[in-house]
């Protein structure tokens, strides 16, 4: 590595020990590009603080920069490291017994600094001497947020309320495992690190790859708990797959577990609630908030916490006597807003690196590739005269990739395959010429859960699908995922789109990933920026051109 003053790192892929370094730097440096052979990380205070929590110390950082660095590492920038984080727990909010939620600092002048910022004002109140002011607990989550973007997050130590008591049971038995008994389970060992991670800490997100089990994690956290508990979920197919899934994993039966969305308004001591329905607004005002207060919730768990809507941050703010768990492939937010999610939900907890888990068997190893075509002379007219908002629509939507799909699923006889997609017009060219069945935010809950049936049992091959097959959908048999339009550039949803296609193979087949680009166009720089993500957790990208696919395939 090359470690610059700017806070920059930049790691040479083709080195031995490239691996390692980026294994050792992740939890504290965020990727930025991932070109061919020099990858740029950056050191932000997010991360660092993120870090922090997670239990890492300064010292262990600066030890792995001094280590991997080929050149001296900026003595000004250690400092900084150690500075930075070192402001993480110089405030802790905490219980006092007389005067209940206090902001106890650890240093006063620091207090002294934060009194005096306008955005604090009307969040404190009475000065109990030179280090503690009283805080409202309903301002225990604003003064998260607040404190943050001051520069000095906060170290919440003010406990939990317990919450309703409800008898939850894992049901997972090594001895089941071992006797081949159906159904049986055991907790992976990751998966009991990263609920002992979360426990011990109160609340906090859990990041780890699609297919590697979040939900059982989940489910394990509730048990732990054993508290009413209220789940927030994408949409109403995975809060049905919760559901289904809560009832495998644990002794809840049907009558305890509540669906809350647009079809059905259930609360029970376990309620399944779609962001959809809490983030509704009717003449002004959010009419399902009510179901927050609705029960003396122990444990809110948030599937997919990448996506949560700016709205329920603001929900978050008033939840913060509660524990909270967040449930993520990918922490990386395309609005930004990481530190909301540092500050309300709590910091990272655990992290496990999707290669890790690949080299140890539990998601199946995968190849990404990227395919690229040229326009032709008429769609080059059209593309360069076109309004810029018009651009990605056009060259993402090019007819060209129909053959191209074509070749690519003839490459992979037999195998069940999904064709990816973010414009419904091309989704149903493809879905016709195909002869296979689509799915999109029009298709209803009842048809989808037929057709994912349909494609798990093995009677459907081949799935055209939305960006509503993008989170929380169980396909285990999906071993090629091909996409043909995205999000613009969200890294997000390209790990969620592999995510498809990575549960392990039960004769250990590789899972391929390929996208279908326009060269020069902006359809290639948004998948560049795409992939961001996947090439920090490893993964790279073989580029090939759609000449050479299409040859090869003549050839076969």
């Amino acid at each position: 590595m090359i470690v610059q003053s700017d806070k920059t790192v930049l790691l040479e892929v083709a080195h031995p020990d490239a691996g390692d370094a980026r294994r050792a730097i992740a939890p504290f440096a965020e990727l930025e590009r991932a070109p061919e052979h020099i990858h740029t990380y950056r050191i932000t205070p997010l991360a660092l603080w993120n870090a922090r929590a997670a239990g890492l110390d300064a010292e262990t950082v600066i030890h792995v920069l001094i280590t991997y660095s080929r050149f001296p590492v900026p003595h000004a920038l250690l400092t900084e490291i150690a500075e930075t984080m070192g402001r993480y727990g110089r405030l802790q909010l905490v219980t006092d017994p007389a005067h209940g939620l206090v902001l106890h600092a650890t240093d006063a002048p620091v207090l002294a600094e934060v009194m005096r910022s306008k955005r604090t004002k009307g969040l404190l109140g009475a000065r109990l001497g030179d280090a503690d002011v009283v805080v409202h607990p309903s301002e225990r989550g604003h003064l998260k947020q607040v404190l943050i973007k001051l520069g000095w997050p906060a170290e919440d130590l003010a406990g939990y309320v317990d919450g309703e008591a409800h008898p939850i049971t894992l049901r997972d038995s090594a001895a089941d495992v071992a006797a081949g008994v159906p159904d049986a389970f055991t907790l992976r060992p990751y998966q009991s690190e990263a609920v002992d991670a979360f426990w011990a800490g109160g609340s906090g997100v859990v990041v780890l790859p699609c297919g590697a089990g979040k939900t059982l994690v989940g489910a394990a956290a509730m048990a732990r708990s054993a508290t009413t508990t209220l789940i927030l979920v994408t949409n109403a197919v995975s809060a049905r797959q919760w559901k289904q899934e809560l009832m495998r994993f644990t002794s809840l039966t049907e009558d305890e577990i509540g669906e809350y969305s647009g079809a059905r308004k259930e609360i029970r001591p376990v309620t399944i609630a779609t962001y959809q329905v809490l983030t509704t607004k009717r003449k002004g005002v959010y009419p399902h908030l009510d179901l927050l207060d609705a029960r003396d919730w122990g444990l809110i768990v948030y599937d997919e916490v990448h996506l949560l809507p700016a709205p329920i941050f603001r929900m978050t703010a008033d939840l913060q006597a509660r524990r909270r768990l967040g449930l993520t492939a990918t922490l990386v937010r395309e609005d930004g807003r990481e530190d909301e999610v540092f500050s309300l939900i709590g910091p990272k907890r655990y992290d496990a690196p999707w290669k890790d888990l690949e080299h140890q068997g539990w998601i199946a190893p995968a190849v990404c590739t990227e395919v690229r075509l040229t326009l032709d002379a008429g769609e080059r007219m059209a593309y360069a005269t076109a309004e810029a908002d018009e651009r990605y629509r056009l060259a993402a939507s090019t007819p060209a990739k129909l053959r191209i799909v074509d070749s690519l699923l003839a490459r992979h006889p037999g195998e069940s395959a999904l064709v990816i997609g973010q414009y419904v017009d091309q989704l149903e060219e493809l879905a016709e010429h195909l002869g296979a069945p689509l799915i999109t935010g029009a298709t209803t809950v009842r048809e989808r859960q037929r057709l994912y049936e349909a494609f798990r049992s093995g009677e459907v091959s081949t799935l055209v699908v939305s960006k509503v097959a993008n989170f929380s959908i169980d396909l285990p048999g999906a071993s090629v995922a091909v996409q043909v339009s995205g999000s613009f550039g969200s890294r997000q949803e390209e790990a969620q789109r592999l995510g498809r296609i990575v549960r392990p193979k039960a004769d250990g087949r590789q899972a391929h990933f390929y996208t279908v680009i326009a060269r020069d166009t902006v359809d290639q720089e948004f998948a560049a920026h795409r992939q961001r993500f996947l090439a920090e957790q490893g993964y790279a990208y073989e580029v090939i051109d759609a000449e050479d696919l299409e040859g090869l395939q003549a050839s076969r």
